[in-house]
């Protein structure tokens, strides 16, 4: 199907009645023009109210598990109520009370369990996409625009990681010409939800991080789109983080490269799992402004003209510093690496960054906060014998730390670039704990003390000339959190 465009809208855009209006109008503008598929995310912040319900379902704290679903209920009925007129409302509030009712069942079965089945969290928690994908599709129809609601377990095919699963792209492909293009071909809007799948045998799954931006790449590939719009809160990929650099300014354009580099350091534009199925593909895309619409955003591509130098610079704080170290020589550092990296793998922990000393045979990773606790008893795990015999020192954790990432396809071969960064950053007294640069010079990823980072930040992006120029704007970059 030709000038296919595929749109994302994000929690912050579907974020309340009056937001759903807005992306549905959007939607509307475009769909007149050439076929559309969009793919929402629950409304903001109830998936973390799903997710504490089961955690209080598995506490067994039924006063305030019913207290959250008390909420859970009464915000998806005023915006029913919102957004729909009143001869509407009661056979669509029938349609929200069943999926709902879906969610208390699962929640209500981990309460009697004591525990929470990562099948059913799946479950669970796609239950948000659900309701949202149900509010717009009833709203669109409303406004006599043809739509239909779509559960993207009806698309997107999966492996049975529960959680944090990869799709399988040849029966997705199968499954979206089968599901999502006879609407289209009778000029009907799909509203899917994003962040979730199922197994080949059906069973539920959801994507992991940033699961609403990957199900939209995935439809993108599996439909052959021309294009993908992913709307946000911001307006578009900034060269730095406006909280922390007043002249940080909107990039027009990055590469796939630069785009995934600068999400998996902390930049909130894309999940870099987001892009991979549209590099194959080379399906370009733009991060737009659902708040700002008429701003054209940034638009990300399989190649540019680059100048020389880092296009953007990024940062993340919540972060720690573990090392690995042998007690003495009997260990080989190479197969302790190895050991360490699958173990991490197995507790689906990203590595940020990896050092090593070729002489001590010891090494250092950086990892998330969040991810440290089941990084560290992966780690004892898998290397239980060493330590209980002593060949390796305990596991050192520095919590007191923080990542930049200098990132630009321009780096590469720059002279004497790397030195007026570590010269820049000596110059506000921050001092440098470990350095890592991948072979492609696109990324410089750079550890110091957590109280420099922000002044380390600052410092490489008046060295390296990122500033906002005369008349452009300066806002928009780290978006909110959004699946």
């Amino acid at each position: 199907m030709n000038n296919l465009l595929v749109m994302k809208f994000g929690g912050t855009s579907m974020g309340s009645a009056e937001r759903i209006r807005v992306a549905a109008r959007i939607s509307a503008e475009q769909h007149a023009a050439r076929p559309v598929v969009i793919v929402v995310s629950a409304m903001s912040g109830v998936t973390d109210l799903l997710l504490d319900s089961l955690r209080k379902a598995e506490a067994g704290d039924q006063a305030d598990l019913d207290a959250n679903l008390g909420k859970l209920h009464a915000r998806h009925i005023e915006a029913c109520r919102d957004l729909l007129p009143a001869d509407r409302q009661e056979t669509v509030l029938v349609g929200l009370h069943s999926i709902l009712s879906e969610f208390c069942r699962i929640a209500k079965g981990c309460l009697m369990l004591g525990e929470r089945p990562p099948r059913s969290i799946d479950e669970a928690i796609a239950i948000g996409e659900r309701l949202s994908s149900v509010l717009m599709a009833e709203f669109l129809e409303s406004q006599g625009i043809q739509a239909a609601a779509v559960n993207g377990a009806e698309v997107i095919a999966t492996d049975a990681v529960f959680g944090n699963a990869t799709p399988l792209m040849l029966p997705t492909r199968e499954r979206a010409a089968a599901v999502v293009r006879p609407l289209l071909d009778r000029h009907v809007l799909p509203v899917m939800t994003g962040f979730n799948g199922s197994t080949i045998d059906g069973r539920p799954t959801t994507l992991g991080r940033g699961g609403s931006d990957f199900s939209a790449s995935i439809v993108a590939a599996a439909l052959d789109a021309a294009e993908l719009w992913i709307w946000t809160d911001v307006d578009g990929i900034m060269t730095a983080d406006p909280r922390l650099v007043a002249d940080a300014r909107v990039l027009e354009e990055v590469t796939y490269s630069e785009a995934a580099e600068l999400a998996y350091n902390g930049a909130k534009v894309l999940h870099p799992r987001t892009l991979a199925p549209l590099a194959e593909r080379q399906i370009p895309v733009w991060s737009k402004n659902s708040f700002a619409p008429e701003k054209p955003g940034t638009r990300i591509v399989p190649r540019i003209a680059s100048t020389a130098g880092p296009h953007a610079v990024t940062s993340m704080k919540d972060v720690a510093l573990v090392a690995v170290e042998p007690a003495n020589a009997v260990v080989s550092g190479t197969k302790l690496m190895a050991r360490a990296l699958e173990a991490l793998a197995r507790a689906n922990v990203e590595v940020l960054a990896i050092t090593s000393s070729s002489y001590r045979q010891n090494f250092c990773f950086l990892v998330r906060q969040t991810e440290l606790e089941r990084a560290i008893e992966h780690l004892e795990e898998n290397l239980s014998l060493e330590f209980a015999h002593g060949y390796l020192k305990p596991v050192d954790v520095d919590r007191n730390v923080g990542l930049i990432a200098v990132v630009g396809e321009g780096m590469r071969g720059t002279p004497g670039l790397a030195g007026r960064i570590f010269t820049a950053i000596s110059r506000e007294n921050v001092n440098i704990i470990a350095i890592a640069q991948g072979s492609s010079e696109l990324t410089i990823a750079i550890v110091v003390h957590r109280d420099g980072l922000e002044r380390a930040v600052r410092a490489i992006h008046q060295e390296c000339g990122l500033g906002a120029r005369p008349g452009s704007g300066a806002r928009g970059y780290q978006r909110r959190h959004e699946r």
